[in-house]
């Protein structure tokens, strides 16, 4: 069967399933500034992170490149960037490489044009004609093939190894199959698993890049004095049944389902026109690892639940999978798909697998997730690997 979406086809060939301006502040001092634009302007969204000046040179290139992918998502039709003129971070390659794409890019300086006042004020007319300009944009048909998916699992108990993580897993493997292109992360839970997901490994050489981003992570932690392996879950984690950190990997880990690994990706790196199962390395806090997934390209995210994480992303709907049939209950209004039917026997992993692969065709097609109609979607923030200074 071919399956097809109704989607965003961009200029450099990307298809989006949202066709949002994205007003993006190039260092934190213009957050405010960027915030005041998206609260006048219908049609926009903001990414309000906090990084961009006193921070060491390769984490300023490290938020450029981010920023940079963040432009270039499929879901983003435009972009203004709001600069302040004096920041770390290099806002005129930042503009020039989005604009590569194809894309409308505005940006306004706040010191160049006299303040605050005076910034929002073009910065508001900027993004007014932007959103006009994109607002005609017609959906049309697209194959499966052309999405990326990205998963993640958050706020975990027993029933998300048992239940969500693997309906997620069965609908990455589908996508796999199909075409189509499946990122995941959360390198601190691959601990005490990591040699399952490198035996699935396409050769030795991406093995080996499994193994070093682990042994990476567990040095930065070690450089702070801290074991990683001899530490717990999360509290949430342990009250919901998890009794240590390997017991969640091996929980975690089943979201990617059981298809062969192609490669492992740096935190700001875009998929391109990779296909399969890819690593990104990012951390599990939310925040940083909803950026730096949307910052792959990934059209929608996929993320597992036990206890409900209700959190979403400013350009990328986020479809929860609750695997707790009480959690799903107490917060239907935030949890998209009921995988706690499982637990109760009333389903099989297959049907609930079946039922969310449907959810995600119309969700591409712009039907929206809970998240998204709640507008709670403003976890951003970049992940950087030094100090600010």
């Amino acid at each position: 069967m071919a399956y097809e979406f109704m989607g965003y086809v961009r200029p450099d060939g990307q298809v989006g399933c949202r066709n949002h301006v994205a007003v993006m502040p190039s260092v934190t001092c213009a957050g405010d500034v960027a915030s005041a634009i998206v609260r006048q302007v219908a049609g926009t969204v903001g990414y309000f992170h906090h990084q961009g000046c006193c921070q060491l040179p390769p984490d300023l290139d490290r938020v450029t490149e981010t920023l940079i992918s963040l432009g270039k998502s499929p879901n983003v039709a435009a972009v203004l960037v709001v600069s302040l003129g004096c920041e770390g971070t290099d806002h005129e390659r930042l503009t020039a490489e989005i604009r590569k794409t194809g894309k409308p890019v505005r940006i306004i300086r706040i010191q160049e044009l006299g303040g605050v006042s005076a910034a929002i004020k073009a910065g508001i007319d900027a993004a007014q004609e932007l959103v006009m300009l994109v607002s005609g944009i017609q959906r049309q048909p697209v194959s499966i093939d052309r999405i990326t998916m990205a998963i993640k699992c958050g706020a975990s108990d027993t029933t998300s190894g048992m239940a969500s993580n693997c309906v997620v897993g069965y609908v990455a493997d589908k996508l796999v199959d199909l075409g189509a292109t499946v990122v995941f992360g959360e390198t601190t839970e691959f601990l005490g698993g990591e040699h399952l997901l490198a035996r699935r490994a396409v050769n030795p050489e991406v093995s080996d890049k499994i193994y070093e981003i682990v042994n990476r992570m567990e040095a930065r932690a070690r450089s702070l004095g801290c074991d990683m392996r001899k530490g717990q879950p999360t509290p949430g984690n342990i009250e919901g049944g998890l009794s240590s950190i390997e017991e969640k990997s091996l929980g975690a880990i089943v979201k990617s389902g059981t298809r062969p690994i192609q490669g492992v990706m740096e935190y700001p790196e875009t998929i391109g026109q990779r296909k399969g199962l890819w690593i990104k390395d990012t951390p599990g806090r939310e925040p940083e690892i909803l950026t730096g997934m949307a910052a792959t390209g990934a059209q929608f995210m996929m993320f597992s639940t036990g206890r409900g994480a209700p959190q979403g992303f400013p350009t990328m709907p986020v479809l929860k999978v609750c695997g707790n049939p009480n959690t799903y209950e107490r917060m239907s209004h935030d949890m998209d798909i009921n995988a706690g039917r499982i637990i109760t026997g009333e389903k099989s992993i297959e049907e609930v697998g079946e039922e969310a692969f449907s959810a995600i065709l119309d969700l591409l097609s712009g039907k929206q997730t809970k998240n998204e109609t709640l507008g709670y979607h403003s976890s951003i923030d970049i992940y950087t690997l030094g100090p600010v200074i």
